[in-house]
């Protein structure tokens, strides 16, 4: 069994000041679930999407609200917050505090697809 180093793992960068590191998963889709460490700055968000499979995202440090279409408003989210957002289910979170958010995310599925719904 491989033992992955966060130090080792390369940073992705997104125009909108987020960055990505995939600790489980390629784009060849050759691990059967997705796994990895999201920093977002203040004030951003993921916008509401979905994916066609189950999605779960884990608050590390920071704060900020979560939403899941038909559960309600937005809650506020912090370290140990999980989102549990189920397949083809609107969700999204976004950064309310002044500090960046990390987050650990595992998508159920060998390759990551984002639907934007809205």
């Amino acid at each position: 069994m491989p033992i992955i180093n966060i130090e080792d793992v390369r940073i992705e960068e997104f125009e909108t000041g987020r960055t990505y590191q995939t600790l489980v998963g390629d784009d060849k889709g050759s691990t059967p679930v997705r796994i990895g460490i999201q920093t977002s700055p203040s004030g951003y968000s993921t916008g509401t999407h979905s994916h066609p499979y189950m999605e779960i995202v884990t608050v590390i440090e920071g704060t900020g609200e979560a939403w899941i279409d038909g559960e309600g408003d937005a809650i506020p989210i912090g370290p140990g917050s999980t989102i549990v957002a189920p397949p083809n289910k609107a969700h999204g979170f976004r950064n309310t505090g002044q500090t960046p958010m990390r987050s650990y995310g595992v998508h159920a599925s060998p390759i990551r697809i984002t639907r934007r719904d809205k």
